[in-house]
């Protein structure tokens, strides 16, 4: 007798299980199993949670070890064919658990507790055994039909349309329903029913309305209003079987707005040049990376759309990223004003629900275009024509657990699969991206003007030491006070960017120096005016402002730094007319938040938009004329190799904001440091000289992208323990990399202590070495067989944003 058997990977996140286990299918299921299902199955003393990646008919397990499948979850796999492919891929690409790939694909809806609904589309043609355990409800409950052994039946009732299955997650997202009326569609019920009710004036009136509707579905709202009749009138003529009340599904709506359908714009004939160059590799189905680099306002967002069109009407779907939550509305407004209800989005502000519902809409074919943050590069489509990443350069797209995958990668991957075009877009590209490009990797397209031949903005740099010798104390230099009453006098707008949140950065005690520290991360207390508390950004950690120095009982303590709250007190005092909006973490936190602030200051309900970095790309707001940069410095110093570019891409991005339209834009940038070649280069949004300039520093200092780096950390809540260990994982390296690598360590991260545990860190360069990904999973094995059981955690990150 021949036995169909499932292999499964279980949802337990260790090293001995991180393989296929081989499963019995039960008889009962083996027309209804299908590779990419959820499915419990016995493991250990429990069952577990698994996902079947493959199905075969001979196992080597001996027959009488061989465990069955406990429960089948999905009648439709949740994982298409492709993402088992991608999850192994990824498993290799990031060192992860093949586990974590495949949850890593799925909203968090479907890693909850649910109970599966059969809900009935058709009463007519459905089996009698399926109608006996239905009755007269719409509804049952899935575990109803297993126990009847009727899963192969409702299987093919799926496949037929005849019947729904739905995930109703408990205390997560749940499908959302409303009360229908289904009024009859035989027309003799409602003529018994009329003959039942001559003395009854309104429920004949209400039965006479009927007849004119049969098989219609309306709310009983809409039947009372345009029948005349009260809801009692209503439930009478039910229960004599005219109608029936059924539950339908609702989609959560995660637009707020309204928006009217817009056409194509004109397209200048950069942008047509490039538009080319994407139609050209769609239609010879090519999997080519493209990089559009094109100075801020060149119409890239048009190029996009354009595309996207065309990928539509070749009957195909699109998955544009963009790396900000607060860009998502004005890009989702965007998409959608062009292709109506054919977008969903996906992003970490939505509900558990509302996610799990754009995933379904995703997953049913509803939608063809998918407009999120960096998870929406898995959205489940199954015949993809484009992929675009707005803004590429941005640190957001890489995640920082596990899996620790950067969404331009799996772009490629999926491009790959289905000889589709990639649109990595920036004005101020990654350096490894241009220098792909500039080798032929990726294919450089460029728009160097701006789509309305405006002018780029004037950019001013103030020296804010010259400031402080003329005894201007203040966080605004005497030419951005002057600028913004002009715009406050003129009635336009601007953006003023402070890369901090808070009120201060710090607190000091001036007798002594203390700086409060946070007490589980070597880092100093950020304090908040509005909570009056100091937090820590790390680990969460708050406490009250001390009146008194913790260390010398002095009352000297002084806030020093400066925070997007302080600021916006400051602009306060100095114009107390100015009407402020603050977009930062700590104002965003509700949701719908982004949109709110955006739309507002879209309404033109305030002068000034003071945030971090949040407000500094993406945004299009035809009044803003002036940009503010408080301070280019805040990111120029971090003991990072890529300081200097991520001041550039920031500066460049944020001046981009003035001048968009009619209007000319004014940009000043205060800084301690003017003569520094990243603030110099941003002046004049001139990217190729900054990138010669910084290519050349790279090639001085062996850093990407003329070298890969990879990260090792070890981390331990004893010091002595972490040191040691980060000693023995670097002796180790050095014994098994060969000579060309270089092995710089160990030495304590940037933040040495975070949430109690001290932190060491490795940092490998190299630029060929075949065996790093198998060397680094020994040593992974090698800390999970031994090291772990001494409390170490170890991670390793193949493309770290940071080091």
């Amino acid at each position: 007798m021949s036995f169909l058997i499932a292999e499964v990977i279980v949802d337990v996140s260790t090293y001995h299980v991180d393989r296929p286990f081989d499963y019995q299918v039960p008889p009962e299921w083996v027309n209804v199993i299908e590779m990419g299902c959820r499915v419990k199955v016995p493991f250990g003393p429990r069952n577990v949670l698994g996902f079947v990646v493959g199905i075969k008919t001979e196992t080597e397990v001996p027959l009488n070890k061989l465990k069955s499948i406990a429960q089948i979850l999905d009648m439709e796999p949740v994982l298409t064919g492709e993402m088992l492919q991608m999850a192994k891929w990824l498993k290799n690409q990031t060192i992860c658990y093949e586990i974590d790939a495949l949850q890593v694909m799925l909203p968090s809806a479907l890693r909850a507790k649910y109970e599966k609904i059969v809900k009935l589309h058709e009463d007519h043609n459905i089996p009698s055994e399926v109608q006996v355990i239905f009755g007269k409800r719409q509804k049952a409950n899935f575990k109803e039909f297993e126990r009847a052994g009727l899963l192969p039946l409702l299987k093919q009732l799926v496949a037929q349309k005849m019947v729904t299955i739905d995930n109703i997650v408990k205390q997560q997202g749940h499908v959302k329903e409303i009360r229908m009326v289904k009024i009859i569609e035989e027309p003799s019920i409602i003529e018994k029913a009329i003959e039942q009710s001559a003395r009854a004036v309104k429920q004949r009136l209400l039965l006479e309305w009927m007849r004119q509707h049969l098989g219609e579905v309306l709310s009983p709202q809409q039947i009372c209003e345009e029948a005349g009749v009260s809801s009692s009138v209503l439930e009478s003529v039910i229960d004599k079987g005219a109608a029936q009340f059924i539950q339908e599904e609702v989609y959560r709506d995660p637009f707020t707005n309204e928006v009217s359908r817009t056409q194509a714009l004109q397209l200048t004939d950069e942008q047509q040049i490039a538009l080319q160059a994407i139609t050209v590799a769609m239609e010879k189905q090519q999997a080519q990376t493209f990089l559009l680099h094109g100075v801020t306002g060149s119409g890239k967002t048009e190029v996009y759309l354009q595309a996207i069109q065309k990928v539509l009407n070749e009957g195909k779907e699109a998955i544009m990223l963009v790396p900000e939550i607060s860009l998502t509305p004005q890009m989702t407004e965007r998409f959608r004003s062009r292709f109506g209800e054919m977008v969903a989005v996906m992003h970490s502000g939505l509900s558990v629900g509302e996610k799990y519902d754009e995933w379904r809409k995703i997953q049913q074919g509803k939608v063809r275009v998918v407009v999120g943050a960096r998870s929406a590069i898995f959205a489940p489509f199954t015949n993809i024509g484009l992929i675009i990443l707005d803004e590429e350069h941005e640190s957001t797209y890489k995640q920082e657990d596990s899996p620790r995958y950067h969404a331009r990668d799996v772009a490629i991957w999926r491009s790959e699969y289905y000889n589709c075009p990639v649109i990595l877009g920036s004005a101020t590209p990654g350096l490894e991206s241009f220098a792909r490009a500039k080798k032929g990797v990726y294919t450089l397209l460029s728009l160097k003007l701006r789509a309305l031949h405006q002018s780029l903005p004037t950019v001013f740099i103030s020296d804010m030491r010259e400031e402080l010798r003329q005894g201007n104390r203040s966080m605004f230099s005497q030419s951005l006070i002057e600028a913004i009453r002009v715009r406050l006098e003129k009635k336009e707008q601007m953006v003023l960017f402070l890369n901090r949140r808070g009120y201060s950065s710090f607190v000091l005690c001036r007798d002594c120096g203390t700086v409060v520290q946070c007490p589980n991360c070597d880092i100093s207390l950020t304090y908040h005016r509005t909570t009056e508390k100091l937090k820590c950004h790390y680990c969460g950690y708050e406490e009250h402002v001390p009146q008194i120095c913790p260390q010398c009982q002095s009352d000297h303590i002084r806030y020093f730094g400066t925070g997007t709250q302080k600021v916006e007190e400051e602009i306060y005092k100095l114009f107390p007319e100015a009407r402020v909006l603050r977009m930062d973490v700590d104002t965003t936190k509700h949701k719908g938040a982004h949109e709110e602030i955006l739309a507002a200051f879209g309404e033109e309900h305030a002068d000034i938009l003071l945030g971090t970095q949040m407000i500094a790309k993406g945004l299009d707001f035809p009044n803003i004329t002036l940009v503010g940069v408080l301070s280019a410095d805040t990111s120029l110093h971090l003991p990072d190799y890529r300081a200097a570019e991520r001041t550039f891409q920031l500066l460049t991005q944020v001046s981009g904001r003035a001048g968009r339209h009619d209007k000319p834009g004014e940009v000043i940038i205060q800084t301690y440091t003017p003569e520094h070649y990243a603030i110099e280069l941003a002046k004049t949004q001139d990217y190729e000289p900054f990138y010669e300039r910084e290519m050349f520093l790279r090639r001085r200092s062996s850093y990407p992208p003329y070298y890969y780096v990879a990260l090792v950390q070890i981390s331990h809540e004893d010091v002595m323990m972490a040191a040691e260990y980060a000693g023995r994982m670097a002796d180790w390296l050095r014994g098994n990399l060969s000579n060309q690598v270089a092995i710089i360590g160990p030495t304590t991260a940037s933040i040495a202590r975070l949430q109690n545990r001290y932190r060491y860190q490795c940092l490998i360069k190299y630029k060929i070495e075949p065996n790093l990904i198998p060397i680094l999973q020994r040593l992974l094995a090698m800390y999970r067989a031994d090291w772990i059981k001494q409390g170490i955690l170890m991670t390793v990150d193949l493309d770290p944003s940071t080091i």
